[in-house]
């Protein structure tokens, strides 16, 4: 019976571990954005439409 209880210990601390490596790792990443087109792309784009 005390072989379930330190198996199951071992198991919620592997999880644990394994959960905070992840998050860690998410909060590292560094999200990027597209720049902005340029003012010159969307005169282009008003003088097509016209």
């Amino acid at each position: 019976m005390i072989w379930y209880i330190v198996i199951a210990i071992v198991i919620i601390i592997a999880v644990l571990l394994l959960s905070l490596m992840t998050i860690n790792k998410g909060y590292a990443y560094k999200h990027t954005i597209d720049p902005l087109p340029s003012e010159e792309n969307e005169t282009e784009n008003n003088e097509e439409e016209k």
